[in-house]
């Protein structure tokens, strides 16, 4: 099974709903052989253009382990479920998030070194 990073918008008024969407998106990955390794909710957020005439949507981001057939299932599934505005499915790198990790911890160490001064 290979990694792949999952970040669903969902309708802005399923907020004080989101569990049944969240739910719906988790069984959909799970049903299809699937792990979710991580689970990031990054809140309501303004969109960059209007989407389905919304305006916001609500960020959720997934890191996933999924086998090669059910890219294709959920890919289809998601494009026809009402509570999803849109969907990115993308497979993550192991050096590229190797990479942003060392950098990550550069950055860190050089702002801890200037609040010293």
């Amino acid at each position: 099974m290979n990694e792949y990073e999952l970040t669903v918008l969902i309708h802005p008024d399923l907020e004080s709903n989101l569990d049944s969407a969240l739910d719906k998106v988790r069984g959909l990955i799970t049903d299809n052989g699937g792990e979710i390794t991580k689970e990031d909710n990054w809140g309501k957020k303004k969109l960059a253009y209007t989407i389905k005439r919304e305006d916001f949507a609500i960020y959720v981001c997934f890191e996933v382990k999924l086998p090669a057939p059910a890219l294709l299932k959920i890919s289809n599934t998601l494009n026809i479920t009402d509570e999803v505005l849109r969907y990115l499915l993308v497979k993550t790198d192991e050096k590229t998030r190797q990479a942003l990790s060392e950098q990550k911890a550069r950055n860190e160490e050089a702002d801890s070194s200037e609040s010293n001064k």
